[in-house]
């Protein structure tokens, strides 16, 4: 419920960043950097964030991310009246900060259940985003124009309220946390008891690294190609509204998965799993490479988004299940930190590399980082298996 309450504010944000920043950017050219300011303060909230709740719990942090949230509705209705851009990207700044907050939901209903279920947790967590998809456009629509001669406000007020809203499954939220099967012999003293490693150690784990590289490029490659569909879509002749339901079905690949992901990992185990998601994001970039028709574009980015679906889950369960609880605070904000600086980059090039150079070479990208990760995935893959064993 909490994913689903505050997770709504995602898509009415990438619709208000371009239209409320393009109404009061001073000049043109300015137009997008409020969601540029969003993109910088998910990288810079990320690790203090999750410091946060490792100090003070989980429930006390998604409570600060849902006022937060509010906090950022609010600040973006007041730049809406009074027509202030600074504003406006204090606002967008906060939202941020508050979306990022947002992802820790899903390590949060990972640590909830025991063990044989944290795959299940993860998936069923980021299935619930589909409801949060699809409301979103829906409150927006109802609510931009709630507020008589000032366009948008509405819609950050709706922002607000849901904030407010979100910290009521937040507070019912339990503090408990069941230990999983993380940390391994190695991390065990003669006596049995647990060694404390540092956060270097961590990161060059082979488990840590592949689910790290995995997250990663899954997030990279479905903003890089995502990002220019509708752009290449209208350049080919077609509508916008043709665009919409591709982007519509491709959320619905991202998040709809996620009611059978954590089953398959269950069975198969983590790796398999993320071996298939990177198998469909190659599967995508080619079938974009096929052509222009619409079909191409509805099957590759449904293609695209069970990939990410895959890649994305796969990853987060392995980064769980190699970390102990006292690493988590400091590992999970890093990780995050990659995933938000490797989002950001993908988007900002995948604007540059169609405009530059055309919607092919955007394919030919994804599809050479992929090849980059899978060989960084399979030299890792032995060390990986031998951990698991462990």
């Amino acid at each position: 419920m909490a994913n689903i309450v505050l997770g709504m504010s995602m898509p009415i944000l990438i619709v208000l960043g371009a239209l409320a920043g393009a109404s009061l950017a001073p000049v043109p050219s300015l137009a997008t950097a409020v969601m540029s300011v969003q993109m910088l303060a998910g990288i810079v909230a990320a690790s203090p964030l999750s410091l946060l709740m490792a100090s003070i719990g989980r429930k006390r942090g998604f409570v600060c991310v849902g006022l937060l949230t509010c906090a950022g509705g609010v600040t973006g209705a007041l730049a809406m009246v009074s027509q202030h851009f600074a504003l406006l990207c204090v606002a967008h700044f906060m939202l941020g900060a508050a979306l990022v907050g947002v992802n820790f939901i899903r390590f949060a209903a990972s640590e909830s259940v025991p063990g044989q279920f944290k795959a299940n947790a993860l998936s069923l967590l980021l299935a619930s985003g589909l409801v949060a998809a699809l409301l979103g456009p829906s409150l927006f629509n109802v609510s931009k124009d709630a507020v008589a001669g000032v366009e948008f406000s509405g819609a950050y007020l709706a922002i607000a309220v849901l904030g407010l809203l979100g910290c009521l499954p937040a507070l019912a939220m339990s503090e408990k946390v069941v230990p999983g099967e993380s940390g391994s012999a190695r991390d065990q003293s003669a006596d049995g008891m647990p060694v404390a490693r540092t956060v270097r150690q961590i990161l060059t784990t082979p488990t840590v690294v592949v689910a790290i590289v995995v997250a990663a490029i899954s997030q990279s490659v479905m903003v890089l190609l995502m990002v220019p569909t509708p752009l290449a879509m209208i350049d080919s002749g077609y509508f916008s509204v043709d665009a919409s339901d591709v982007i519509r079905w491709h959320v619905v690949a991202m998040f709809a998965p996620g009611l059978v992901t954590g089953l398959l990992i269950r069975r198969w185990g983590a790796m398999p799993v993320i071996g298939t998601g990177m198998c469909l994001l190659v599967l995508a970039a080619v079938v974009a490479l096929a052509g222009l028709e619409l079909a191409y574009f509805y099957i590759s980015l449904i293609l695209l988004g069970v990939g990410w679906n895959f890649g994305f889950i796969g990853g987060t369960h392995l980064l769980q299940q190699s970390i102990t609880e006292n690493e988590r605070g400091s590992v999970q904000g890093i990780n995050d930190t990659i995933l938000a600086a490797c989002g950001s980059f993908a988007s900002i090039a995948a604007g540059v590399l169609y405009v530059g150079v055309g919607w092919q070479l955007v394919s030919y990208v994804a599809i050479a980082l992929l090849v980059l990760s899978t060989f960084v995935v399979l030299a890792m893959s032995s060390a990986v298996k031998a951990q698991q064993r462990v």
